[in-house]
């Protein structure tokens, strides 16, 4: 059975933000403003431009992909001893077809599996979850990615599972303390996420076949 720490992930997560906190509060605080714009804009004009508006909201989903895979990459950085750059918030934009595809199958896969007694539905979300890690990493095309999440993962749901609840409590402690906390805890939770693919991706060797 493979096996992480996740004491030791959510202190790598800890560590790495305390060690980096202006870096990550200028970076959240980037992420927001870039893909607060096109939304604001798409909002504004949604009167007088219904289809201008359309095209912004557009917009705003695709730097949303952007962002979010800018992120993934910048965690997996840390994880592994690297220092994150904020150019690296948009680098993986070649990525974002990919990252859109593979979403669509996990979301179709999760809602089968919960519409399966819901139970289905939580383990194929643990077990698949790594996909976008995937493609940022290794640049896995889409159903590449969900089968090595799915090789990464075996015999570790239980952990995955308690290591889930261990960083919404993070994200959950961050929103009590008047949303303030979560420019700390949001750092701690992708890091030691991060850190936890790295432990899973590295004890296994699957020999996948790229398009």
């Amino acid at each position: 059975m493979k096996k992480f720490s996740k004491r030791e992930a959510i202190q790598f997560g800890w560590e790495t933000m305390k060690a980096n906190f202006p870096f990550f509060l200028g970076l959240l605080i980037a992420a927001f403003i870039i893909q607060a714009i096109p939304s604001w804009i798409a909002e504004s004009i949604q009167k007088n431009s219904k289809f201008v508006a359309f095209l912004f909201n557009v917009v705003a989903a695709v730097v949303q992909i952007i962002v979010t895979l800018g992120m993934i990459r910048i965690a997996l950085k840390f994880a592994s001893g690297e220092k994150g750059q904020f150019e690296d918030l948009w680098q993986s934009y070649p990525l974002a077809i990919k990252y859109f595809l593979s979403s669509i199958l996990y979301g179709l896969m999760v809602l089968g599996g919960t519409l399966l007694f819901i139970v289905p539905g939580i383990i194929l979300a643990i077990r698949y979850q790594f996909y976008s890690y995937l493609i940022v990493d290794q640049n896995l095309g889409p159903i590449e990615a969900l089968k090595k999440s799915a090789a990464i993962t075996k015999n570790s749901a239980g952990n995955l599972f308690l290591f889930g609840l261990a960083t919404f409590g993070v994200i959950l402690l961050g929103v009590l303390c008047l949303l303030v906390g979560l420019v700390a805890a949001i750092p701690v939770a992708m890091v030691a996420t991060a850190f936890v693919y790295r432990k899973l991706a590295g004890q296994v060797e699957v020999v996948v076949e790229t398009t």
